[in-house]
């Protein structure tokens, strides 16, 4: 078994809405079948028991290796925590050779567990040991370090139940829920409207005790210490017990708390001293250590947190009851865990010291055993929730704090001896703040029940109904895609939005172009997503992507298909046929929004057809009215485009909306086929997305075919008294359209210039030059440096041999070299020519023709 190639599909693809990582694996002939292979399967399950039934989803197949390979895929996840759910194979048109698709939840342990998988098939096929537990060990710390921590994921677990997408900015916690203009970031707990200032305030542990004093909020007296020797006088003048602090830290980390000794304080300052070189000495509070959540103006949960503790069995020491503790499968190392494990330092050996212990103490049966003072979950501690205890003029202690300070999300730290009083009654105060607090203790206390504090959170950013979502709007097809697309565009533009856009001529943002090349890809359209300048995205989604990665986005509001035709680019990636490619441009249809549509091409019948898989409604467009699929659609009073009595019609039930065609310049007063079908496609995109009319109208009369707004597409020019046409199209489909927008104009001769691209299939490239060859007079062949995996003269020659029955060509000229090409075939017009040119390098040859219309006037 051989994998050649694997790739992560990080969003919406062929194969499901899952994230999976996608294998391509060759098998031998006896590996097609694992039967053939005697002990393998018994070999495997010894090696992994859970692995479980090895059966293909079609009763047909046989269960080869490479289903082997999906299964122990998929199930090494499952048991090392992660929630996977899908995995297929299946054959390609390559004998013995399959794609293996696994869901994945992190793609870093997807494609571990690819690893991992093939290691253990390896060791069953060669009867070989395989190390389980490393195995499962490894994917779960992995999938421990790549994973949202808890405070981060229960914000964007409460995101995605309301809707809002998003997308991890970092591998650490950074987050931007939304799209566009209307993303907002988090971090951790953390969110973006929260200022720098109201986070450094709360760090500097002494200014927001000051601040919270003057607000009237009560906290304990203490103050900064220079050394060791001012902090024991610092006690003394504060009395003791105090407390040891950093003056800038979090989570706890060198708090020390009950100081009653100098030997303590010294232990105590060290630790401190360690975080931050200012330390803080105050009074201790005594009683018990609550934490206060506030998000806005509410207090939204309350913990009272118990510290680091054992209780004695009087057979164990101290030492080892921590060890039996710490084996708690809820206790674990940092935040991934609903509890920490306890830490046995120095801070735990001076707190065992001023008990009258030592490591080695065997407490009494049922002795409580401290070991630190400060009870935050980060150093081993428990949580108990208390939000129903909590007393009126408590929480708005809380919330003041937290708007003295400035936060939006903040951690208020409590120590009175109760929750069911105010603190001034019982002598209880504030003794911190905290910016980006842990949530841990709300979502899963150790005891009572967890908070939603995630959608608190989230209420917070986002308004009531705001799923933080722009318009985005995917259009894919055989041909027409990059028009249409720069067309809706224009379409938003024009109602006054800021669109991003991205095809195969690069990034739009706004009007200005902020990437180039072909820039048709997720990848190209996820940065869109991030720009906080985009009220609106036009995606042209390529085949080639989708393969890739998958789509860029969960859900679109409207999905475009405006045709499929003959197909392009067959033969590639295992895509072979028309009706493969039409399930592979499906994945748009398939992933529109319930409240979308799906814009599609009813005289195409395999786009027709795809209102079949599609999740939102329909809107068909076609010139032809009384075509079936239309005349069923308007019979039920659904919406549709078409065309009727010169003009652009979109219809639903007795409504009417009517564009003339001598109102619309890419159509050249509806002359051009092609741009008439785009046109309506892009009608019924603006219409499924909610612009309105006057809008729509406008937009269409300012839009012009020419170089700047649809370069390559049906660019008209007048070169001394002959019509010269650029267009970039470049498949039979395409040919075909550009042959009838021809044969619609006058002219005395016709010339064309045309190569190919050499990554199509024989009979395509072929196929162009025989549709050509019945309405040209003269061909004009070049070849470029660039021939996509050719042999030079090999693209020619099949163009060439489609000319081979051509019923008008009478002349056929080859030329090297794209731009030399231009100027001959420029060069021989006369006045009332026609000629149409096929560039290939689109922004260059555009400025070449360009240039030479312009050097002729």
């Amino acid at each position: 078994m051989q994998v050649s190639r694997i790739r992560a599909l990080r969003g919406p693809n062929l194969w499901s809405r899952h994230t999976a990582i996608e294998a391509v694996v060759a098998c031998s002939e006896e590996e097609r079948n694992i039967s053939a292979l005697p002990g393998f399967e018994a070999r495997l399950r010894a090696r992994f028991p859970e692995i479980g039934v090895l059966a293909p989803k079609r009763h047909a197949e046989s269960v080869s290796m490479a289903h082997a390979l999906e299964y122990a895929t998929l199930c090494l996840q499952e048991e090392a925590g992660c929630p996977v759910t899908f995995s297929r194979t299946t054959e390609t048109v390559e004998k013995g050779t399959y794609q293996v698709v696994v869901e994945y939840s992190e793609e870093a342990v997807g494609r571990l567990a690819v690893e991992l998988a093939q290691e253990l098939c390896a060791a069953a096929l060669e009867d070989r040991p395989f190390d389980l537990p490393d195995a499962l060990h490894r994917l779960r710390e992995l999938d421990e370090d790549e994973r949202l921590g808890p405070s981060t994921g229960s914000i964007v677990q409460a995101a995605v139940a309301r809707g809002i997408p998003f997308r991890r900015l970092t591998t650490g916690s950074l987050v931007q829920l939304g799209w566009g203009s209307k993303q907002r970031r988090i971090q951790a707990a953390e969110v973006d409207s929260t200022s720098a200032i109201s986070e450094s305030i709360a760090q500097d542990k002494e200014l927001s005790k000051r601040l919270l004093a003057a607000a009237g909020v009560p906290v304990p007296h203490g103050r900064p210490a220079r050394d060791v020797e001012d902090a024991w006088a610092a006690a003394n003048e504060i009395g003791l017990p105090v407390v040891v602090k950093p003056q800038d830290g979090n989570q706890g980390k060198g708090v020390t708390v009950n100081i009653e000794t100098r030997e303590h304080l010294e232990i105590a300052y060290k630790a401190a001293f360690e975080i931050s070189n200012e330390v803080l000495v105050e009074r201790y509070l005594p009683g018990s250590d609550y934490r206060l959540l506030v998000v806005g103006d509410k207090l939204i949960a309350a913990a009272r947190r118990e510290p680091p503790h054992v209780l004695g069995d009087g057979t164990h020491t101290v030492r080892e009851l921590v060890e039996i503790v710490n084996r708690d499968p809820r206790r674990g190392e940092g935040h991934a865990t609903s509890l920490t494990k306890i830490r046995f330092d120095d801070i735990a050996l001076a707190r065992l010291a001023a008990q009258d212990m030592t490591a080695e103490t065997v407490p009494p049966r049922g002795q409580r055993v401290i070991l630190r003072n400060n009870a935050n979950l980060s150093t081993g501690g428990t949580a108990t929730d208390v939000t129903d205890d909590v007393h009126p003029e408590v929480a708005a202690r809380a919330i003041e704090a937290a708007k003295m300070i400035g936060l939006d999300v903040c951690g208020v730290d409590v120590v009175c001896d109760s929750m069911l009083e105010p603190l001034e009654d019982q002598g209880g105060g504030i003794v911190e703040v905290n910016a980006a607090p842990g949530l841990r203790m709300h979502l899963s206390p150790s005891y009572g029940k967890g908070r939603k504090v995630g959608e608190a959170i989230v209420d917070q950013v986002f308004a009531a109904g705001d799923d933080g979502r722009i318009p985005v709007v995917a259009v894919t097809g055989t041909n027409g895609k990059t028009t249409t697309v720069r067309l809706i565009a224009h379409l938003f533009a024009a109602s006054g939005l800021r669109v991003g856009m991205t095809n195969t001529d690069g990034v739009y943002v706004n009007g200005r172009r902020t990437d180039s090349g072909d820039c048709s890809g997720p990848r190209s359209a996820r940065n869109v997503l991030l720009h906080p300048d985009v009220d609106a995205a036009v995606f042209e989604t390529a085949r080639g992507g989708v393969l890739r990665e998958g789509l860029a986005f969960d859900r679109c509001k409207v999905a475009v298909v405006t045709n499929i035709g003959m197909g392009d680019h067959l033969g590639l990636n295992y895509i072979t046929t028309v009706e493969d490619l039409a399930v592979l441009k499906r994945v748009i249809v398939q992933n529109v929004s319930p409240d979308g549509y799906a814009v599609l091409n009813a005289a195409d019948p395999i786009v027709a057809s795809m209102a079949e898989n599609a999740s939102g409604k329909i809107i068909y467009f076609a010139v032809d009215r009384f075509h079936p699929v239309m005349a069923t659609q308007r019979a039920h009073g659904r919406r549709a485009v078409y065309v009727q009595d010169g003009m652009i019609i979109a219809a639903e039930g007795a409504m009417r909306e009517c564009f003339p065609f001598d109102e619309i310049p890419l159509t050249r007063a509806g002359s051009i086929s092609f741009q008439v079908e785009n046109t309506m496609a892009s009608i019924a995109a603006a219409w499924a997305a909610g612009l309105d009319w006057a809008s729509i109208r406008k937009g269409l009369a300012s839009f012009r075919n020419d170089a700047d707004n649809a370069p390559g597409r049906f660019n008209v020019f007048d070169y001394r008294g002959a019509t010269v046409i650029a267009d970039y199209g470049h498949n039979p489909d395409a040919m075909i359209a550009l042959v009838r927008a021809v044969e619609a104009m006058p002219a005395k001769h016709r010339s064309v210039v045309i190569s190919g691209a050499g990554d199509r299939r024989d009979e395509d490239i072929r196929q162009q030059t025989e549709i050509l060859g019945n309405t040209f007079d003269s061909v004009l062949l070049y070849e470029d440096a660039c021939q996509r995996g050719r042999a030079d003269g090999e693209v020619i020659a099949l163009l060439r041999q489609g000319l081979t029955d051509a019923g008008r060509t009478a002349n056929v000229e080859e030329i090297r070299g794209e731009f030399i090409a231009i100027d001959r075939a420029l060069e021989s017009l006369s006045q009332g020519d026609l000629c149409l040119i096929l560039v290939d390098q689109v922004e260059e040859a555009l400025a070449h023709i360009a240039a030479r219309v312009s050097s002729a006037h």
